[in-house]
C-alpha cells in the first residue's frame, strides 16, 4: 500500500528538526492525524509566531522579540567580560549555571568549509564594532570542542590579537561525578593541558 502524500509530506518536514530521525517523525506525523482542529491550529500560530516575532539583538545577536536581548540591556553585567558563543542555544546553557556575570556575542555558527559555513557568514563585524567602543577587557572564546569550533576559535584570536584585550579559551575538563576509566583520550589531554594550581 503506498503511503499517503500528504503523511509523508508532513513526516520528511518533521524528519528536519534535529535529533528528529524517520521513525520519529513517522510517530509525530500519525499522532497528528489524531489531533483537533484547534490543537493542529495552536501548532501551526506557534511556528508562524517564531518566525514572525523572533529577531536578533541588534548588539549581540541573541534571540529576542525585542530590538536588544535582556542580557544586553541589564546595567548590572559587566560590560568589560565578553563570552563568544557560536549559538543562542549556548547562551541558555551557560545561564543555567548562574555563573558567568559578563556580556555575549553570538557567532551564528562556526567555521565549517564542510558544510559551507565562511568567517563571512558569521556575526564578527559587530563583534568587532563592539570592541572598538573600549569597554571590553576581556574576551573568553566559548565555542564547542569540536573541530569547527577550535578552527573559529584559532581564527577569532588572530584577529584578536590586535586589539589590547585579555582573550581566553573556554577550559576543557572532566565531568563532574564521573570516572576517569570513562573519559575518552581527548578530554583527558586538554584536561591536562588545562589543570591549575589547588
Amino acid at each position: 500500500m503506498e503511503k499517503l502524500k500528504s503523511l509523508e509530506r508532513l513526516e520528511e518536514a518533521l524528519s528536519r528538526l534535529p535529533g528528529v530521525g524517520k521513525r520519529s517523525a513517522e510517530r509525530m506525523a500519525y499522532a497528528m492525524l489524531d489531533f483537533s482542529d484547534e490543537d493542529l491550529a495552536e501548532i501551526g500560530d506557534a511556528i508562524k509566531e517564531i518566525k514572525t516575532n523572533i529577531k536578533r539583538c541588534k548588539v549581540c545577536g541573541m534571540i529576542t522579540e525585542e530590538e536588544e536581548c535582556s542580557i544586553c540591556t541589564d546595567s548590572d553585567r559587566d560590560e568589560s567580560l565578553l563570552m563568544i558563543v557560536s549559538y543562542p542555544k549556548d547562551v541558555f546553557t551557560i545561564e543555567k549555571s548562574e555563573s558567568f556575570k559578563g556580556k555575549y556575542h553570538i557567532l551564528n555558527g562556526e567555521i565549517s568549509l564542510g558544510k559551507g559555513m565562511h568567517t563571512e557568514h558569521l556575526n564578527i563585524p559587530s563583534l568587532l564594532e563592539r570592541l572598538n567602543k573600549g569597554k571590553v577587557k576581556e574576551i573568553i572564546i566559548a565555542t564547542s570542542p569540536t573541530v569547527d569550533g577550535e578552527t573559529t576559535a584559532l581564527y577569532l584570536a588572530k584577529i584578536l590579537e590586535s586589539y589590547k584585550i585579555n582573550v581566553t579559551r573556554l577550559a576543557y575538563g572532566l565531568q563532574m561525578g564521573g570516572n576517569l576509566d570513562y573519559v575518552d583520550p581527548l578530554t583527558l589531554s586538554k584536561a591536562l593541558e588545562g589543570r591549575h594550581k589547588l
